[in-house]
C-alpha cells in the first residue's frame, strides 16, 4: 500500500521542531508520537537552529522594497526584445502586421 505524501503546516513543523529541541524524548520516541520518519525531525530541528536568529532581525534574505531603477531597466529591455520579436516574425510571415 502506497501512503500519500503529507503536507504538514508551519505550526507542527515548529511544534516537532521544538520538541525535537528540548531533548526531553528520544527521536524515535518523538516520531511515534508526532507519526512522521525521524530523518524529517532532523530536518525541521535543523532548519529551526539555522533560522532561529531570523526571529530577532538577524541576517535578511530579501529585501523589504524592490529596486525601482532595476525593475523599470529590466521593463524596457523586455519591451524593446518584444518589439524585436514582433518585427522578426511579421517579417517571416508568421505573425500578422494587423494586431
Amino acid at each position: 500500500m502506497k501512503q500519500t505524501r503529507r503536507n504538514h503546516g508551519a505550526t507542527f513543523k515548529a511544534q516537532v521542531a521544538l520538541a525535537a529541541v528540548k531533548d526531553d524524548k528520544t527521536l524515535a520516541e518523538l516520531a511515534e508520537q508526532f507519526s512522521i520518519h525521524l530523518t524529517q525531525i532532523t530536518e525541521w530541528k535543523q532548519q529551526l537552529l539555522t533560522r532561529a536568529a531570523d526571529v530577532f532581525g538577524g541576517t535578511k534574505t530579501f529585501s523589504e522594497t524592490p529596486d525601482l531603477k532595476t525593475l523599470h531597466a529590466k521593463i524596457g529591455q523586455l519591451a524593446l526584445e518584444n518589439d524585436f520579436l514582433e518585427g522578426a516574425l511579421i517579417k517571416a510571415g508568421l505573425l500578422s502586421a494587423k494586431r
